[in-house]
C-alpha cells in the first residue's frame, strides 16, 4: 500500500480529483479493465524496460502492443527487454501488474509515454498492488508525469 499511499497523497497535495477502485487481484489489462468498469484503451500500461544498461519506464494504452524497434531506434539503443519479475521487485517493490505510470516522485524513472495514452481523456491503472486502481483526467496525468512523449506502440 505504500506506493498507492504515495500516489493519493500526491495528487491530494496538488489538487487533482480522481477515482479509487478497489477490486479483485488482476494480472492482466483486460481484467483490470473489466474490474474498473472502464474501456481498455483507458488503461496505462506501465512496463520497466531495460534499454541497453539503463531501465526506463514506458506507458502506453493498454489496447496496444509495444514496439521494441521503436524504443531502440528512440535510444539509438541496440538491445531492449523487459524487467524480470525478480528485477521489478528490486528496482520498485513492486509485481507485475502494478506498476502505476509515473516517474519521480512515484518511482525513480525516466518516463515515456506513448501518444495513445492521450487519445483518452481519463487514464486507469493499476496504482501499486494488483487489488487498487486509480482513474484521473489525462490533463491531469500530463501536468504531472511531466513525460516524454514518442511514439513507441505499434500501429
Amino acid at each position: 500500500m505504500e506506493v498507492l499511499e504515495r500516489i493519493r497523497k500526491w495528487l491530494v497535495a496538488e489538487g487533482v480529483g480522481f477515482r479509487e477502485v478497489h477490486h479483485e487481484p488482476t494480472r492482466t489489462s483486460e481484467e483490470s479493465a473489466a474490474a474498473r468498469g472502464e474501456e481498455l484503451r483507458v488503461g496505462g500500461k506501465a512496463l520497466l524496460i531495460k534499454v541497453d544498461e539503463t531501465f526506463r519506464l514506458f506507458v502506453l494504452s493498454a489496447d496496444r502492443k509495444l514496439d521494441s524497434g521503436a524504443i531502440k531506434r528512440h535510444f539509438g539503443a541496440r538491445k531492449t527487454r523487459f524487467a524480470t519479475p525478480e528485477e521489478l521487485m528490486t528496482a520498485t517493490g513492486l509485481v507485475p501488474g502494478s506498476v502505476p505510470p509515473f516517474g519521480a516522485p512515484i518511482l525513480a524513472f525516466q518516463l515515456y509515454t506513448d501518444p495513445s495514452v492521450f487519445e483518452n481523456t481519463r487514464i486507469a491503472f493499476n496504482a501499486g498492488s494488483l487489488t487498487d486502481s486509480v482513474i484521473l483526467q489525462i490533463d491531469d496525468y500530463r501536468r504531472l508525469a511531466q513525460p516524454v512523449i514518442f511514439q513507441f506502440a505499434a500501429a
